[in-house]
């Protein structure tokens, strides 16, 4: 029999103590992504060193490292396993500012406003080339499949994601594929592989894979919602970014479908149909303001902390240690945060 989520662990931690808890792994998981990240091309050395000094709280490799000594690892794959999952990620996040021609992120300018679009671009592909390198050298064909398969997902998530923008039609589960393929599917890859290093069996591995998989949505649902209730100072970018781009995520999805169903709401339907269609900021001010009216924030949250509680539940298969309650604690964290 299954206990209550809150009876998984002690007392929660901070991110601060979880980030503890890793930090050995992590720092030399640092080390060789500025080891490999240098190139004799100085523009690719100066982008690498503004997206190692722009910060970022290294999630998805922490949660390798964590899995990994969670399933009982002890060697040293781990650490290149890590740096594979950022550069993946990373690669990513440079792809992505240019297709939504990102000015801030972390509270700093991004490459493609500094150096321009086809810098970040090509610098996105040196990227995805270096952790297919690093992937070569565990020469194990298990975890490149797994790596090669999500890279594959993640580009079918960004393009799902450009054909969504500017769809007032979008629902919660064209939403959800969206997340799944974008942000999910690497939570998931850096706690799989951290079972399938461990070698734990099939059933454990598979929870594993789970918790990245509730522990992604919960994380990319609570980010979609702090931009509406968030600030650059705190989340790195501004109020309403996401709604400036024409993308539909959930608040706005929610707000929208509470509009559909009020027999007075047509005239706020329109709007926020609007929104979606045309981006931009004119009528920020409102929109926010329908949104948090129709109840679609707490819903949102509502949406998130239920998959934050799955992500904790998967967890119950895997033998008790600090690195289990650290996931655990990182699920809690993952819908509680600010930034």
């Amino acid at each position: 029999m299954s206990q209550p989520a809150e009876q998984l662990n002690g007392p929660s931690r901070n991110f601060v103590d979880v980030r503890e808890l890793a930090a050995a792994d992590m720092q030399r998981v640092d080390a060789l992504i500025r080891q490999r990240l240098s190139s004799d091309v100085v523009l690719i050395n100066q982008i690498a060193d503004h997206i190692i000094a722009s910060g970022g709280k290294r999630l998805r490799p922490m949660l390798h490292v964590l899995a990994a000594s969670a399933a009982g690892y002890t060697g040293e794959q781990h650490i290149k396993l890590a740096a594979v999952i950022e550069f993946i990620h990373t690669s990513t996040l440079l792809h992505d500012d240019v297709v939504d021609e990102s000015g801030l992120r972390r509270g700093r300018e991004t490459a493609n406003a500094l150096w321009g679009n086809a810098a970040s671009v090509l610098v996105g592909d040196f990227l995805y080339s270096r952790s297919f390198q690093l992937m070569v050298e565990l020469d194990n064909m298990r975890i490149m499949r797994i790596l090669a398969d999500t890279t594959n997902t993640i580009a079918e998530g960004e393009v799902l994601q450009l054909l969504n923008i500017g769809n007032a039609d979008v629902d919660e589960a064209s939403y959800l594929a969206v997340i799944e393929r974008k942000t999910a599917v690497l939570f998931a890859a850096a706690t799989e592989l951290g079972g399938i290093l461990g070698g734990l069996p099939q059933a454990q591995t598979a929870a594993l894979r789970e918790y990245g998989v509730q522990l992604g949505y919960a994380f990319q649902i609570a980010d979609d919602l702090l931009d509406y209730v968030s600030d650059a100072g705190t989340l790195g970018k501004n109020i309403g970014d996401d709604l400036a781009e024409g993308k539909p995520t959930l608040p706005i999805i929610y707000a929208l479908e509470h509009a559909r169903s009020d027999p007075d709401g047509a005239a706020q339907a329109h709007s926020l149909r609007h929104a979606i269609e045309k981006g931009g900021l004119d009528s920020l001010d409102r929109i926010i303001a329908s949104i948090r009216d129709s109840g679609a924030l707490e819903r949102t949250r509502a949406r998130a902390v239920a998959h934050a509680d799955a992500a904790r539940q998967a967890l119950f298969t895997l033998p008790a240690s600090p690195y289990r309650d650290a996931l655990a604690d990182l699920a809690d964290y993952s819908v509680q945060r600010s930034s």
